[in-house]
């Protein structure tokens, strides 16, 4: 028994007399021996505690009193509990009543209890707010079974919060959940819910064999959405952010996003759509050169009253859109124009996340974004959940998806409350998302709607699904559509006839061709759809783009940052490292890869570009090497010395993320889509750390531009270089990202400079919001972090720029003489330096470092190699195995460089894992390369 009972009125409020004094004697035993009493008698006082009076001093609620069986009233909450925690098993929720319903907890026999008992007991016992039809226990009992047993089932008993629990019990207690629409309003739900099944029927008619994933059997998914929408307006919300796979998308776009049915009938004609777009301006659509099926787009859509409703544009991987459009949402959220951490107000906007029934359970991404939905740095105020719920996967039954009861249960985990309504009950599913909605605005909290239809036709429209699901299609094939049934109702009612209903039908057929017919006129001569690549993409980042900082303003800066409250204390021995910083200003020292970038994020703030990073560990560093957020010693208090320099003019934070990789990358994808000016950064822990966000990266990060038309300015680090410690945490898989570039689609890096790094961060920083915004991919350092070679003097930050070639100092200074020159990127190339030094005895060969991969910068290397007329050899050195990292990538790009010079490569052979699993191996294979690489 659980507190959900009444908390408005103890229990013991109900026991007087001799009944009380027993009560209370127990209690006094169950706090010596809790086996000693009736099990009811253990779960009731551990539960509320000890029994005491009613402090009002009211009489008995049971008019017997004294005379009233003990066991009885025990058994009424034990009933009564059944009633509110397990009623959705016997509810009715499923529209083609194909699932056995279970009321074995619900029988009055298995309480020990009988219709007598309960008309012999006020309602008062049951319900705190009595209706006027409601006499005795029985009439109660009923009443109570109508609410938790009806198209609308619930589950919330898992919710820790008692303050969650009785709200809600409440809501369904008194009536709330309960539809309360009048006949014009049902009207206008039958005529919406006339135009969701005509859209899908005219398609299915007008483009014979033509994939849709249409909604029918869960219509009232469009009708969710219109009334989410309608509270999210009276809410003044500005902006509302839907996620969803392609079942469906299409009539959501439609109507909920008021896309025009002439842009939908001009995709499926395979005709431009663009002509057909609204002249007002309200609805705002991209394309990217190369497209998408049309399934796969979105759209947003600007409303009268100051709401905006977007739908994200997504693959086809089901639920992984799920932390890109909460992303978005925490995005849309956050004021980022002052310094320190962003002003969030979680009544901006808000997502609402579709998910599939088979997909829910099965994708490991929603629980992924379930445990962050109330992590600090991720949080949004709560998302709105929905299952739209087929019963069936692709042609895969529930059984054979599934292990849990529902595909709901999932998010039971994470103290979601779970409300279940039959898809087949229109006025029902308002109600539920009247109440969800309700729920997150008081407590900032994910809800989930489980929306239970069926599937009309198979996974796409020229499926047939009686291959493989006879029985569940025979009957769907018998099973009137939601629009048929909820018409039929308003006829009973009286509020329509049979011919006012068919009348209806036939007008919105007849708007639709008459949309169809436009389409068809003004696309006679439409010219084909290109997918060429625009020239502004074809033209790349701008050349050297300087990104220097003066010298005065780095150094005030450094000072601010090692500067700390009289009251804050610094971890002693973390405080004398910190404070090494000072040196390099002074003329002693270099600046290491983390000073570096903590001065390259403090201008970019005070440049007025918002930095907003992620990842696991990052505040303090995987390495211990950035310490952005420090804790003070005594109190744990955190301090952010960026949030305290002079200048700054924008937003700054660093969130230590959970252990997710797909879900975080996700989410600082959708951050840095809704607020492109922001400088999002992930960083993986170790390289191979991103193996686990693939997805995301192949499916967003590459290709968002190209397919949908939008761009990012996403900044991947992934620590990468062989070092001995076996195959994980080494590499970064480099060649993954390598392999996915194309169109100048993003930037991919290796580099071996703490200066070179400072000035890619600010380089990337300065084409956020431009036409050249790209993602950026830095395979970062890990024991390079403070090798000398790579630090950088105070005078390589303040002037130049990134630089996409390095060459070695000490190499190459007698052109004459070398024969041979060698590329390498990354650590390889500080292997290299470390054997070379200052080139005495190297004068055969000069070394180049590759830092920026892609684009290739074949220019910059044809003009090193031009200046060595006698070169003969050409060597691509790397520390990965040859079919793993550069060398693949790489090799074309020399070729056509080359003129008639020998390309070889150095490196480990082909291997199917990327590195030897233990130290002494490593060292013994990575001096064989570099002797290789070096012998004359």
């Amino acid at each position: 028994m659980s507190n959900n009972v009444d908390s408005h009125r103890s229990p013991y409020a109900n026991f007087s007399g001799p009944n009380l004094g027993y009560v209370m004697e127990m209690y006094d035993l169950f706090k010596t021996d809790q086996d000693a009493v009736d099990p009811d008698l253990a779960e009731l006082f551990r539960n509320f505690g000890a029994p005491q009076m009613d402090e009002s001093g009211q009489e008995a609620v049971i008019a017997q009193g004294s005379q009233t069986d003990l066991r009885k009233v025990l058994a009424v909450y034990s009933l009564l509990e059944a009633i509110r925690s397990y009623g959705h098993l016997a509810a009715d929720i499923y529209p083609l009543n194909d699932r056995p319903k279970d009321t074995s907890r619900l029988e009055l026999s298995y309480h020990g209890l009988t219709e007598s008992d309960l008309v012999g007991l006020p309602a008062t016992l049951f319900l705190k707010n009595v209706p006027a039809t409601v006499e005795n226990g029985l009439d109660a009992m009923n009443y109570l079974k109508s609410l938790y047993t009806g198209s609308i089932a619930y589950e919330f008993s898992h919710l820790i919060d008692e303050t969650e629990r009785n709200w809600i019990q409440s809501k369904i207690e008194n009536g709330d959940v309960q539809s309360k629409m009048q006949g014009d309003e049902k009207k206008q739900l039958l005529e919406r819910l006339t135009k969701i099944e005509g859209f899908e029927k005219f398609i299915h008619r007008t483009f014979v064999g033509a994939k849709r994933f249409s909604i029918e059997g869960v219509d009232t998914l469009v009708v969710l959405i219109d009334e989410l929408m309608r509270l999210s307006e009276d809410a003044q919300m500005e902006k509302v952010l839907i996620g969803m796979a392609h079942r469906g998308r299409l009539n959501v776009l439609t109507h909920n996003l008021n896309k025009p049915y002439e842009m939908m009938f001009a995709e499926f004609a395979g005709v431009p759509a663009s002509p057909f777009l609204p002249k007002d301006g309200s609805l705002e659509v991209t394309r990217g050169w190369f497209g998408d099926v049309k399934y796969h787009m979105g759209a947003l859509h600007k409303g009268k009253s100051g709401m905006n409703r977007f739908l994200a544009y997504n693959p086809s991987h089901l639920e992984v859109v799920n932390p890109v459009i909460t992303g978005q949402t925490r995005a849309a959220q956050e004021n980022t124009d002052n310094p320190g951490i962003p002003q969030q107000d979680t009544n901006k906007a808000y997502a609402i996340l579709v998910h599939g029934d088979a997909a829910f359970p099965g994708q490991g991404i929603v629980p992924e974004s379930f445990n962050y939905s109330r992590v600090r740095g991720f949080r949004t105020g709560g998302s709105v959940h929905v299952i739209a719920n087929n019963t069936i996967g692709f042609t895969t039954e529930y059984y054979d998806s599934r292990s849990t009861h529902y595909a709901s249960d999932p998010a039971k985990g994470y103290e979601v409350p779970v409300f279940h309504v039959n898809a087949d009950h229109p006025e029902e599913v308002l109600a539920v998302a009247k109440l969800a909605f309700e729920y997150r605005q008081a407590f900032g909290k994910d809800v989930l709607i489980d929306l239970i239809g069926y599937r009309r036709y198979g996974h796409n429209e020229m499926d047939e699904p009686l291959v493989t699901n006879p029985v569940m299609y025979h009957e769907i094939h018998k099973h009137p559509t939601v629009r048929e049934l909820y018409g039929q109702r308003l006829v009973e009612q009286k509020l329509l006839t049979d011919e006012e209903v068919k009348e209806m039908d036939k007008s919105v057929i007849a708007t639709m061709q008459q949309a169809y017919d436009h389409v068809k006129e003004q696309s006679a001569d439409a010219p084909e759809i290109s997918n060429a690549t625009p020239e502004v993409v074809q033209a790349g980042l701008p050349r050297d783009l300087e990104t220097g900082v003066a010298e005065d303003r780095l150094r005030l800066m450094n000072e601010e940052l090692l500067t700390y409250p009289d009251e804050f204390t610094v971890f002693n021995k973390l405080d004398k490292i910190l404070k090494r910083r000072l040196e390099p200003f002074k003329g002693k020292g270099k600046i290491d890869w983390a000073h570096a970038e903590q001065l390259a994020f403090g201008s970019i703030i005070q440049d007025g570009k918002p930095i907003r990073m992620s990842g696991q560990d990052i505040q303090r560093g995987t390495f211990a090497q950035r310490h952005l957020v420090l804790h003070d010693e005594k109190t744990g208090e955190e301090l952010v010395p960026l949030h305290h320099i002079s200048g700054s003019n924008a937003s700054f934070v660093a969130y230590n993320s959970p252990l997710s990789e797909a879900g975080i990358v996700g989410y600082e994808f959708g951050y840095n889509l809704e607020e492109d000016k922001t400088m999002s950064i992930w960083e993986a822990q170790y390289g191979d750390f991103s193996n686990m966000a693939q997805v995301m990266f192949d499916q967003f990060v590459s290709s968002s531009y190209s397919k949908w038309g939008q761009q990012s300015g996403l900044v991947l680090l992934l620590p990468h270089a062989f070092e001995g410690q076996g195959p994980e945490h080494s590499s970064s898989r480099i060649e993954r990202y390598l392999q996915l570039c194309g169109e100048n689609n993003w930037t991919v890096a290796n580099i071996s400079s703490a200066a070179n790094y400072f000035h890619v961060l600010r380089r990337q920083s300065k084409i956020l919001g431009s036409e050249a915004e790209r993602p950026l991919v830095i395979a970062t350092p890990k024991s390079l972090l403070r090798h000398p070679l790579v630090g950088a003097d105070v005078e390589d930050l303040t002037e130049g720029h990134f630089k996409t070639v390095l060459e070695q100092p000490g190499t190459g200074k007698k052109p004459e003489k070398v024969k041979k020159i060698l590329f390498a990127s990354g650590k390889m190339a500080i292997d290299l330096a470390e054997k070379i030094k200052d080139g005495e005895g190297f004068d055969y060969l000069h070394v180049v470092r590759v830092e920026q991969l892609y684009p290739f910068p074949s220019d910059k290397i044809k003009e090193i190699v031009a200046r060595y007329p006698k070169v003969k050899d050409l060597v691509w050195v790397q520390e990965e195995p040859k079919n793993m990292g550069t060398w693949s990538f790489a090799y074309p790009f020399l070729e056509k460089l080359a003129d008639g010079k020998n390309i070889s490569y150095v490196g480990r052979i082909k291997r199917s894992s990327p590195s030897e699993g233990d130290g002494a191996s490593h060292k013994k294979e990575q001096n064989r390369i570099i002797e290789e690489a070096l012998k004359k």
